[in-house]
């Protein structure tokens, strides 16, 4: 407002000594007199001049230095609030273009599952990444509320970090987690014909092993025990337990994850996780539990311990009659009972005298009370860190009679002249074991009841 007054006063002056000179001209001629106003005048308007261009550099500055003033004011805050974010854990929005950029354009990719494909990329700081970008429309936007609203929240030393996220009309929604560099745990337990993503992978050493074994177990613990509302992770499995640096075990893949508030016993979900480390209750649709993870974690930790697959097929078949499957947690069992547990672990570690007898007890103990089929004779996760770490005694745990031994790779049976899935036959048998069970180990009184 200022400047355009003093515009105004600086165009009306000058105006107005012109008209002066106008009049003296015509009243006083070129006399000395007429000369000596035109010099004077011309000096006062060469004044004003300088004056009004002092005054616009004065101000320019002025307002080139409250222009980078406000910038370094924005910036600074959307430094703050970035650093507060990464403070409070909060994932960060990032921009498509951004993410796009970092991983070449979606080339890098390190990983492919069913409905998600995972790719490396770098941001502008240098911080290493990978990308989840979550195919499918339904199931897609389902599985990506579901581990953001899951994992946003949640920080642990076992569990991945999320970093941010971004959601753009008409693409695939892209999640943004810390990258782990040594991979997922199968592929160190179990034999590779050859390296994956240009990456090779040797047998991981017993030690590595055990402690990987705790860190998922501390993982687990805390998502149904510490955090405000339980949270059921619902595909525990080597593919979804990632290894960094240090070989230190890192959970990650809440697509199929479910809060559970405290005063719930049991979820009801159309989900269904993946065969061969699905509880029973999945198939008996009794509705889902913590205790549905420590059973996917006990069917994991004996592929820890063995470096195979627990259901795997030995001899190909054109039926069910031909075929013939090794189920691993009942060879496990017999093993046990004649006392030969050194025949189960990884053949390739058997060479090596760095398996630890003790460690191997308390791990398959603890693995055949996990895949208890009653859900009541299954310890927490909780109470699983205590053993494993040594804090209470381990107890030889039941035996159970192993009805559900991988349903969905095994073909349907002919019953008295009728042929009905194998499904229906062995929830049958399911339920008469589960009638059986004595009250000797039920979770009441036994030394695995919950804390």
């Amino acid at each position: 407002m200022e400047f355009t007054k003093g515009k105004i006063v600086v165009i009306v002056s000058v105006n107005v000594l012109i008209i002066l000179l106008i009049i003296l001209r015509i009243c006083l001629g070129l006399s000395k007199a007429f000369i000596f106003i035109l010099g004077a005048d011309i000096a006062a308007i060469f004044c004003i001049f300088t004056c009004v261009f002092v005054k616009y550099r004065k101000n320019g500055r002025r307002r080139a230095l409250e222009g980078s003033l406000v910038l370094e004011g924005q910036e600074l805050k959307r430094t703050e609030y970035s650093f507060l974010r990464k403070v409070a854990g909060l994932p960060t929005k990032f921009r498509y273009r951004d993410l796009e950029t970092a991983t070449d354009k979606f080339q890098a990719v390190i990983g492919r599952g069913g409905s998600a494909s995972v790719f490396k990329g770098i941001l502008d700081d240098g911080t290493s990444i990978a990308v989840k970008r979550i195919e499918g429309t339904t199931h897609g936007e389902r599985e990506f509320h579901a581990e953001l609203t899951v994992i946003a929240s949640i920080q642990h030393v076992n569990l991945v970090q999320l970093l941010g996220y971004c959601s753009v009309p008409g693409s695939p929604p892209l999640l943004v987690y810390e990258f782990i560099c040594n991979g997922s745990l199968d592929n160190w337990i179990f034999p590779q014909k050859g390296g994956r993503n240009g990456q090779n992978f040797s047998c991981l050493a017993w030690n590595f092993r055990f402690r990987v074994a705790v860190d998922v177990a501390k993982a687990l613990a805390y998502l149904h025990r510490d955090c405000r509302s339980r949270i059921l992770h619902l595909d525990i499995k080597p593919e979804n337990i990632l290894l960094n640096e240090d070989f230190r075990a890192v959970v990650s893949d809440f697509g199929l994850s479910k809060l559970m508030r405290k005063d719930e016993s049991r979820l009801y979900t159309t989900i269904r996780g993946t065969k061969g480390y699905l509880a029973p209750e999945w198939l008996l649709e009794n509705g889902v539990s913590e205790k549905s993870d420590v059973y996917s974690y006990g069917m994991v930790l004996l592929e820890i311990i063995g470096g195979r697959r627990n259901v795997r097929l030995d001899q190909e078949g054109s039926n069910c009659s031909h075929r013939k499957w090794s189920y691993f947690p009942k060879i496990v069992t017999e093993k046990l009972r004649e006392g030969k547990l050194m025949e189960v672990v990884d053949e390739r570690l058997t060479d090596d005298s760095g398996v630890d007898e003790k460690q191997l007890r308390v791990l398959v103990h603890v693995a055949l009370w996990c895949i208890q089929e009653s859900p009541g004779l299954r310890p927490s996760m909780g109470y699983v860190v205590d053993m494993l770490e040594g804090r209470v005694i381990v107890e030889k745990p039941p035996e159970t009679e192993m009805i559900v031994v991988d349903l969905l790779c095994l073909d349907d049976q002919i019953l008295d002249g009728v042929q009905k899935p194998k499904v229906e036959i062995v929830t049958g048998q399911l339920l008469e074991s589960q009638h059986r069970t004595t009250s000797n180990y039920s979770l009441s009184t036994s030394v695995l009841s919950g804390r």
